[in-house]
């Protein structure tokens, strides 16, 4: 089903790109990638440590493909992102600066390709967070990227961890929007069944803890003014949202730990819908407000939402709200726009 008016804005997209620089760092076996074709046309393989970690298309790489797949599906706007193994944050805090500053590059210039489809989110190596912050201040200020993306956890520490602060301070004091993804997350030693169930059941989880610690940790607290957004609808943080907020009324370590009440803070952070189904997405509604919620599709990896503005289209919102998932609030946490539609 295509939507009736291409004003969508699609906030989870991945790119990867089409080739990768050498390896020029001084350390052995480093786990950098690189890309080698595939046997299928118009595919290669995503090479890490001599390994494919994935084989992709050129919708990963091709502006003029992602434009006519989005012009296929009603989709005005694409918020474009590295795919989040990319982000690397294994690498020396050296190195990861080097790939960072290639992806953001590459993204910037397919936004440059085509301003005003395309919206790019960097990367920063935030194994180092001075080099993370550096990174951040060329990706906003000299290559014009609304922000970047990270994952929900650096390394096995979570981002709401007392170290990152200062990242999220210059993100907020610059603007800039942060878009959380997980990776290699926690739980696969409980998964039982193929590798692919990690994106399945343990993402949700993963995602929903890394909301949950930037609200524990009391890092959106002191930055309410900060422009965060979590993908896959939040993972599982509506459903410990409850739970926390039950324990900060009723367990006075948990209240003197927190800085305010969870849910105020949760309803200030922004959430895809990513998770393909009507009555989660109006659950998402309920818990996270309409003024939260923005369409994301996951493109265009094999378990993407194949149709995202049919399905809010599908949801029978009043308008003022179906507008706001399509488009006015992904504009604001964008900051092209600053009231709620």
């Amino acid at each position: 089903m295509q939507a009736s008016v291409p004003d969508l804005v699609d906030v989870h997209t991945h790119v990867v790109p089409e080739s990768f620089p050498a390896y020029l760092g001084h350390r052995l076996n480093a786990p950098w990638p690189s890309m080698v074709p595939a046997q299928q046309p118009c595919h290669a393989h995503v090479m890490v440590s001599g390994a494919i970690y994935r084989t992709v298309s050129h919708q990963c790489w091709s502006c003029s493909v992602r434009l006519a797949d989005m012009d296929a599906k009603g989709i005005g706007r694409q918020v474009l992102s590295p795919m989040p193994e990319l982000l690397s944050y294994w690498l020396d805090a050296e190195d990861g600066a080097v790939l960072a500053r290639y992806l953001n590059e590459t993204i910037a210039a397919m936004v440059h390709e085509a301003p005003t489809r395309f919206v790019g989110l960097g990367t920063v190596p935030l194994q180092d967070v001075k080099a993370a912050i550096a990174e951040l201040d060329h990706a906003v200020h000299q290559l014009g990227l609304a922000g970047v993306e990270i994952a929900g956890n650096i390394e096995g520490e979570p981002i709401g961890a007392a170290r990152f602060l200062p990242f999220f301070e210059a993100a907020a004091e610059w603007g800039a929007a942060i878009f959380v993804h997980p990776l290699r997350p926690s739980g696969m030693d409980r998964l039982v069944g193929p590798a692919a169930l990690e994106q399945v059941l343990a993402f949700p989880g993963e995602i929903g803890l890394a909301a949950a610690s930037m609200i524990t940790g009391g890092t959106f607290a002191r930055l309410p003014g900060l422009r965060i957004a979590f993908s896959h609808g939040g993972g599982s943080l509506s459903a410990l949202l409850p739970r926390l907020q039950h324990a900060w009324r009723s367990l006075p370590p948990v209240r003197d730990a927190l800085h305010g009440d969870p849910t105020e803070a949760a309803r200030r952070m922004f959430y895809d819908e990513l998770v393909y189904d009507a009555d989660t997405i109006r659950r998402l509604i309920q818990v996270f407000g309409s003024s939260q919620i923005m369409a994301g599709s996951d493109y265009p990896f094999t378990i993407m939402d194949t149709d995202p503005a049919g399905r809010l289209d599908g949801l029978g919102l009043p308008p003022p709200t179906l507008a706001a998932l399509r488009s006015g609030n992904a504009r604001r946490w964008l900051n092209e726009a600053t009231e709620p539609t």
